[in-house]
């Protein structure tokens, strides 16, 4: 036969359990971690002195890197003719634009047609015939 195996029973606290603090929200810690990030970076960006931040050499700036758009704008505009999609990137990567993409003439047509579904008039391309762009008129 096992051998019996005997239950120990303990005898429980008489004290109360501490009180459950509320839960905060996940809005409300984002918003409490937000402010604790700002003042971190307020901070830190208060100069140790007033003589340090009037001796320090200005940084030199890179020119901006242009955007694909604005390459496909100048593309267009160079070429005076309508173009599709992918003679635009062929150019535009000639011209200086970085892309990782496999696709890059599909990435330019969907801002291009982006461009002038939300900008109307306004836009800096229209669409000459089916897979064709210009330069608009105005730019």
């Amino acid at each position: 036969m096992a051998p019996k195996t005997t239950k120990k029973t303990t005898k429980k606290a008489a004290r109360k359990p501490a009180p459950k603090q509320p839960r905060m929200s996940k809005s409300a810690a984002r918003a409490e971690g937000a402010q604790r990030t700002k003042a971190a970076l307020a901070a830190a960006a208060k100069p140790a002195s007033a003589k340090a931040k009037a001796t320090a050499p200005a940084k030199e700036r890179k020119p901006k890197r242009l955007s694909g758009l604005d390459l496909a704008a100048k593309v267009l505009t160079d070429a005076g003719e309508p173009l599709n999609a992918k003679t635009i990137a062929e150019r535009a990567i000639a011209a200086g634009w970085k892309t990782n993409g496999k696709t890059p003439e599909a990435t330019l047509y969907a801002a291009i047609i982006r461009e002038i579904a939300k900008k109307g008039k306004d836009a800096r391309f229209a669409k000459h015939d089916r897979g064709l762009f210009t330069a608009a008129k105005g730019a």
